[in-house]
């Protein structure tokens, strides 16, 4: 059957999502996670000059690696617009990175808040929910860097439903564990609790049967229906073991900015250039709408 002529050759192509992420030209490894997250959140805040960040998961996972450490790389970031940080960790001796990146920084005008709280993010977050930072017109980003079943979707649902409605959501980087996913939760024979509050539905075990792909899309589903997150796209992350890395984890990224999704095409494509000079990012971001 011959080709149909197309009725506007010359329209501007516009790429899905996975077509997005399958024409990138590198792969984001593991151990860049953390700078992609802070690469995006520069970006971001040349937008909203001002923000909170909250680290559920914040302990560094390989502290002889500072450059794989989100909390770090993202409270050195320049310029400091981010004004809250709030980080959090459920092992105190953990916790005492934190603390100690809290000492070393200097002060700041206007000055910049810093809480540390050890326990469980679960309950942790109820804490900074209820604290008044965190009103309707703040922008607010939360990195949810867990390994596997740590986060509960009842604290998605409170991160999601914190806001007035209107308002632009909480903004939420989730790492899921493709990788190992269905192995982990096959072990899962006793404390049964633990997948079905993260999961937040007592068929958790159906995930088991799902590739990296289909589990991802159930997730940006939920997101999607159940969270009510406008943009909810997902970018792989793979194992450093050369060009055929495996798929470990899938940085699930949701929001109701509509130049979220183009912000964070951006900063997964560049993760490994040098950053772009101030100047250049005033000139092209500052424009963008609120």
């Amino acid at each position: 059957m011959a080709k149909h002529p197309e009725l506007f050759p010359d329209a501007p192509q516009q790429l899905s999502p996975m077509k997005m992420r399958r024409d990138a030209e590198h792969k984001v490894w593991t151990e860049n996670k953390a700078q992609l997250i802070a690469r995006y959140l520069r970006y971001f805040v040349f937008i909203t000059k001002h923000g909170a960040y909250i680290d559920g998961f914040a302990a560094p996972k390989d502290p002889s690696n500072p450059q794989s450490w989100a909390a770090k790389l993202v409270v050195e970031s320049e310029p400091k617009f981010l004004r809250q940080f709030f980080w959090c960790e459920l092992e105190p001796e953990r916790a005492g990175y934190l603390q100690a990146l809290k000492n070393e920084q200097s002060p700041t005008k206007p000055a910049r808040r810093y809480e540390v709280l050890i326990g469980d993010f679960n309950k942790s977050i109820d804490n900074i929910l209820a604290s008044g930072v965190i009103t309707d017109k703040t922008a607010t980003f939360c990195l949810l860097d867990q390994f596997m079943c740590e986060c509960e979707w009842a604290t998605l649902q409170k991160l999601a439903s914190h806001k007035t409605a209107g308002q632009n959501k909480i903004e939420l980087f989730y790492f899921l564990g493709v990788g190992w996913m269905s192995r982990g939760l096959a072990g899962f024979t006793k404390n049964i609790d633990i997948p079905r509050r993260w999961w937040g539905r007592d068929d958790w075990q159906s995930l088991q049967k799902l590739g990296p792909t289909k589990l991802t899309f159930e997730f940006e589903e939920r997101f999607r229906k159940e969270l009510g997150y406008r943009n909810v796209f997902s970018f792989p992350i793979y194992e450093h073991e050369g060009q055929n890395g495996k798929h470990m984890f899938t940085m699930i990224h949701a929001s109701d900015h509509d130049e979220a999704p183009r912000l964070m095409q951006r900063a997964y494509r560049n993760v490994m250039q040098p950053l772009e000079d101030e100047d250049q990012l005033i000139l092209e971001l500052a424009a963008l709408p609120l």
